[in-house]
């Protein structure tokens, strides 16, 4: 039986070349276009592998990875971006990721990634490999991940909608849960990061790669 996979991108033509890769040797059991959605799919198809982008609307791919594993940690997330920076590499390892591939690598990378994970083992592609693990040894990525950290996933969630442009009844409707906890945690993250206007608030959105431009 072939492993069963699902795709997550927000970019049409992605999702189509990435089944024409993997038809062959993986099962593909469903292509969604954003985080929220991949959630959902991922805990009613139980995919064994998860090929995901970051840059997603409605819920970030590292965002998306953590409630995925929360859900189920024995399925694998492989992460297929145009991102290759540490942080956000070592954010998606610390998520749960299994992998992590970019975009322009050659397709044999992300085969082998998805049959690393399958392995139980974990891939990081070659070009930022060493110095991921050199920043690891110096402490020099962690720094960020404090930053982040100061927000509680609900937060993340949050933020990311509100860097989107959505509103806080929107967001409430999104998240079902209401407009004044939606304004509650707003206020909360901004006294929390020292922030003083939404504007600031969805610039630290941008530079921690909660949301992107």
């Amino acid at each position: 039986m072939k492993p069963k996979i699902l795709l997550a991108d927000d970019h049409k033509i992605v999702l189509e070349g990435l089944k024409s890769l993997l038809a062959d040797r993986f099962e593909i059991v469903g292509a969604v276009e954003n985080g929220r959605a991949l959630v959902e799919a991922a805990e009613r198809l139980r995919p064994h592998v998860v090929v995901a982008d970051i840059s997603m609307p409605l819920l970030n791919g590292i965002e998306a990875v953590r409630q995925i594993k929360r859900s189920d940690p024995d399925t694998k997330v492989i992460l297929l971006t145009m991102h290759p920076d540490l942080a956000y590499a070592a954010r998606g390892f610390d998520a749960g990721a299994s992998g992590y591939v970019l975009k322009h690598s050659a397709p044999s990378e992300l085969l082998t990634a998805i049959e690393e994970a399958l392995k139980g083992r974990t891939y990081v592609t070659p070009i930022i490999a060493g110095d991921l693990l050199d920043s690891y040894r110096q402490g020099t990525v962690l720094p960020k991940q404090d930053v982040v950290r100061k927000l509680t996933p609900r937060q993340r969630e949050i933020l990311q909608l509100l860097a989107e442009g959505y509103s806080a009844k929107e967001i409430s409707s999104h998240l079902g849960i209401s407009a004044r906890t939606v304004e509650f945690h707003k206020y909360r993250m901004m006294e929390h990061l020292e922030i003083k206007t939404s504007a600031e608030l969805v610039h630290y959105a941008i530079k921690q790669g909660i949301v992107s431009v």
